[in-house]
């Protein structure tokens, strides 16, 4: 029976655990006696707790009935908080031992965390053997994190009295309803929102600081340039040295040393965010183009291309020149003025979502011509910052393999149901089987059109759409487009990392700002649902993610060179001439290589540029019309007549479907 005496407010507090049982207090409690009254194991081990979804310190008093879920080393919380923890850890050991160093801001960031310092003389890697013994010091002493709340004037003329000038701006520009807390461990503290783990023991020993970059205070060239630390940490020995395992795998498997190693591509500074395709990089392109183009025409759909500068009312009539103007490039058309005699601005599109609905909206659609499926290979561009470029990952100018699906409300979820399909299908086919399936939902009320009604319908559209196709998937608050939610595949790279590509989006929203109708049954006019989706996303992205899951050695129908034809001695050149015809005549790229060096070098040379299969020719290859396969990765080679070797790298180099 559930006994409870009241608090001081006469009130007491009932706490819901995860499993549904309650636990009841006369008054508040806080999460370390929550845990306490379930068992001392969970006591020890507990780090933080959840109320009502929200993370806060062990010790924080629970004032009111609530969901309540104790955070240990191995939830994933915990390790936001290890790092966040760190980060104070950091800052801590820095002023030690370097007095008069500012401390600025500190978060946590995916795998690790960063802080920004102000001193005269900026960090380098050389300091950081230093600082890292000084944090393992500072968390040996396992001294507790303690929240206390200051009040606003003095706490600013606090930070000031210190030299803690840019913790005294913080403060000041925070608004005046915000509550000021200080998390102090031993002598130090720092200004901060928390939540904190117990003690700074239980950030544990799994930690490294990384790089220093510069960093300019609040991201404005204006400020003053400040040094940051960038650091990993992780819950354990084990998480960390896989981190850093996969950050050496990584860099092996870089997509831009790839790439200038492979001859693929190049970015220079007169294009920032534009690849320059060379023609190996471009038969990589082509061949996944040509892939995808051959799956979407066997699910029905029909292909078409629209133009890349717009009039702005376009734009303004999507929504996207006032909601997404800022990442638009922006051109003034010198030609065509307003009604006030003003010059008239274009924009380059950053999506092709409006122009297919212009190409909808030619001649009237009966619901029976529903649905209708609309893809292309749209060129776009969008404005990111060029500080954000990073290699052909993310660019400014980019291609999609878009598409949208103009359907009645009821057509929806089949619609929803083929794309699913389509994309692990695909997915499947291009090497990636581990798929995480996120449900991204609408976005803050300043940041989305259409009315909560239409949000409800599309949010529960995608869920049920989403359970019928069986699949499991976790939602995201807050992420969705600002026209709709949308449904995100994250795939796992070999080394461990998540990308994620394609989606579909449920857009009511649309069609109604640009007039998009259809005649029902009814024969009255009705709004379609428009499903944008894709699969790859970008082509360049998708490319580079390809290019690193492989470490270069692409499956043989992508590979930019399938086979190279090279000699043993000047006396194969003609057969081998020969060869490269016959390759090249059964659809094969090839190349031919008839320098006079040795086998070997050419061989090892070759290997280096990740062709799948070297083929070698001597006197006794072209008295005897054979050739020797050496497939990369492999010392062994394989003696074939040549008719038999082309029909075999014919067969194994069909793409997928």
């Amino acid at each position: 029976m559930k006994t409870a005496a009241k608090d001081a407010a006469g009130s007491p507090v009932t706490i819901t655990l995860p499993d549904g049982k309650t636990l009841s207090f006369d008054g508040p409690v806080t999460g370390l006696a929550i845990a306490e009254k379930i068992g001392p194991g969970l006591a020890k081990a507990a780090l933080a707790v959840k109320q009502d979804g929200e993370l806060i310190d062990l010790m924080r008093e629970i004032k009111k009935d609530s969901q309540v879920a104790i955070v240990t080393r191995k939830d994933a919380e915990a390790l936001e908080l290890i790092r966040h923890d760190a980060a104070h850890v950091m800052a801590e050991a820095v002023q030690e031992l370097f007095p008069g160093t500012q401390v600025t801001i500190g978060p946590s960031i995916e795998n690790g965390f960063y802080y920004d310092f102000a001193r005269e003389q900026p960090f380098t890697t050389e300091d950081f053997e230093k600082i890292e013994k000084r944090m393992h010091e500072i968390i040996a002493r396992n001294e507790p994190f303690i929240r206390e709340v200051w009040n606003r004037d003095e706490a600013i003329r606090h930070f000031k009295s210190i030299g803690e000038d840019y913790k005294a701006e913080i403060i000041s520009d925070l608004p005046e309803t915000e509550e000021i807390s200080v998390y102090k461990q031993g002598k130090w503290y720092d200004l901060c929102r928390g939540p904190h783990l117990p003690a700074t023991g239980h950030v544990g020993k799994a930690f490294k600081l990384m790089k220093v970059a510069g960093a300019y205070w609040r991201g404005d060239s204006n400020n003053a340039m400040l040094t940051r630390i960038y650091a990993t940490a992780w819950r354990d020995q084990k998480e960390l040295d896989a981190y850093l395992h996969m950050l050496e795998e990584a860099e092996k498997r870089d997509h831009r040393k790839l790439g200038k190693e492979m001859d693929l591509f190049h970015l220079q500074e007169e294009a920032v965010g534009a690849v320059f395709w060379h023609d190996k990089g471009y038969a990589i392109y082509r061949a996944l183009e040509s892939y995808i183009r051959r799956k979407i025409r066997a699910a029905d759909y029909q292909e078409v291309k629209t133009p890349q500068l717009f009039d702005s009312s376009l734009f303004k009539a999507s929504g996207h020149w006032d909601i997404y103007g800022d990442n638009m490039f922006k051109v003034r058309d010198v030609h065509k003025s307003d009604a006030d005699g003003e010059e008239r601005m274009m924009g380059l599109k950053p999506m092709n979502c409006p122009a297919h609905v212009q190409i909808f909206n030619q001649g009237i659609k009966s619901y029976r011509d529903l649905p209708i499926r609309m893809a292309e290979f749209g060129c776009c561009h969008r404005n990111e910052p060029s500080g954000a470029m990073h290699g052909i990952m993310r660019v400014r100018q980019f291609t999609q393999d878009d598409a949208h699906i103009f359907c009645t409300p009821e057509q929806m979820q089949e619609e929803a149901a083929r794309y699913f399909k389509l994309q692990l299908g695909v997915y499947k086919d291009l090497g990636f089987d581990k798929i995480d399936v996120k449900l991204a939902l609408r976005p803050g009320a300043n940041a989305r059109i259409g009315s909560d009604e239409l949000w409800d319908w599309a949010e529960n559209a995608l869920r049920e759409a989403l359970k019928s196709a069986g699949l499991p998937f976790e939602e995201l608050p807050g992420e969705g487009a600002f026209y709709g939610p949308k449904v995100e595949f994250h795939l796992t790279d070999a080394i461990g990392r998540t990308w994620q590509c394609g989606t579909l989006q449920v857009d009511p929203n649309l069609p109604n700002r640009l007039d998009a109708s259809y005649i029902g049954e009814d024969g009255a006019k009705h709004r379609p649902i428009m499903l944008h989706r894709a699969i790859l996303g970008s082509m360049e992205r998708f490319i580079g993610i390809l290019i690193e899951n492989y470490a270069g050695k692409l499956p043989l129908w992508l590979a930019p060179v399938q086979a190279v034809v090279t000699t043993i001695t000047n006396d194969a050149d003609t057969y081998a001439e020969r060869v490269l015809k016959d390759l090249k005549k059964a659809g094969i790229r090839a190349a031919i290589d008839l320098r006079n060096e040795k086998i070997n070098y050419k061989i090892r040379e070759h290997s280096l540029t990740k062709t799948p299969e070297i083929w070698v020719v001597g006197k006794r290859e072209s008295e005897e019309n054979t050739v020797a396969i050496r497939r990369l990765g492999s010392e062994k080679q394989e003696i074939l007549a040549l008719s038999d070797a082309i029909n075999k790298i014919v067969t194994e180099s069909a793409p997928p479907a």
